[in-house]
Parts: structure tokens; sequence; C-alpha cells
């Protein structure tokens, strides 16, 4: 008689989701995941591969998340809140998920880096405004100088980085603002 499965692939991610955001990458091992959803480690290689693959589900997760909050911004908002209203979202997301926003911009090898196609539908809402405030042929252009800059921003904010003092909340408005004015195409 088969012995019964004793977890699923969904309480593997969702655990190792939980202990990366409580210890960074580190603590994203596959025996501390087989003890989280109580296993032993031999258990989990029946669903994961190994680490790198469970690092790579998480970054699917994470991406799939992300998409679903930013795809929560209506798109019938005109393109410069709509941005301001993406990027408020990705903001929120990451910090709420501090170590899996840090995850999912790492440069890590081959085999933990998302499916591509994950990626596009991530970045499909901030795609579809660039390209209504710069215009379809710089949408791409547009949509990186925008991840790069809020993505900065928040590596800097999340490591505690801004050490000159002022509003940090009013910094971001002020890059928001600034950036949004330099895309928009002239009528």
């Amino acid at each position: 008689m088969p012995t019964p499965e004793r977890t699923s692939l969904d309480s593997i991610v969702e655990a190792a989701r939980t202990l990366l955001e409580a210890g960074g990458p580190d603590r994203l091992t596959m025996q501390a995941v087989a003890e989280a959803v109580g296993v032993r480690a031999p258990s989990l290689y029946k669903r994961v591969r190994n680490r790198d693959a469970l690092v790579r589900l998480v970054i699917e997760a994470t991406l799939r998340d992300l998409e679903e909050v930013l795809r929560s911004v209506p798109a019938e908002l005109d393109p410069p809140a709509r941005l301001a209203g993406l990027l408020r979202a990705f903001r929120a997301f990451a910090h709420e998920h501090p170590a899996a926003h840090h995850l999912i911009f790492a440069n890590g090898p081959a085999a933990t880096r998302p499916d591509p196609a994950l990626l596009a539908q991530a970045a499909a809402p901030v795609l579809e405004t660039t390209a209504a405030l710069a215009g379809p042929r710089r949408s791409l252009e547009a949509a990186r100088t925008v991840t790069a800059w809020t993505h900065g921003f928040l590596s800097m904010e999340l490591s505690s980085a801004f050490n000159l003092g002022g509003d940090v909340d009013d910094a971001f408005e002020y890059g928001l603002a600034h950036l949004t004015t330099a895309l928009t195409l002239p009528d």
C-alpha cells in the first residue's frame, strides 16, 4: 500500500516563502522547509528537485502575487494616476515581502530564474501604462526606467540607507511625480 502524501507543493512553497521573509535567503533551506511542513528532508525531494528549484518556485509565486496586486490598480485611471497607483502598490508589496522583493531582482543561478512569461505577465500593467505615457515605441525603455528607479528607491528604503534625514514618503512621492512628468509625451 503506498504511503499517503503528507504535504503538497503549495504548502512547501508557502513554507519556503514564510522562511524567506523570516530569515532571508540563508534561512531558505530544504531542511528548514521540510521541518516547517512536517516531513523529513528526503520526502521534500519527491516534490522539489533541489534548493534552486525551490527558489524558482518562490520567485514565481511572488511574481504571481505581484501581478495580482498590480492588476488591482484600475486600468481606467489616466496614465499618470495609474503609474502612481502601480508604483505605490509595488512599494507596499515590497514592504510586505522585502526578502521576496529582493529575490525577484537578484541575478541568481539560471536554475532559479523564473519563467520569462511570468515576468512579462507581472510587468504588463507597467508596460501598458508606460506605453500610454511615453508612446508604444518607447514603452519598454520607459518601463525599465520606472522599474529601475522604483527598485533602487525600495532597495535603499528597505535597507535603511536613507541617512540624511527628511521624509522618505515625501521623497518617494517627489520622485514619482517627476518621473511621471519626464515620461509623458508632449501633446
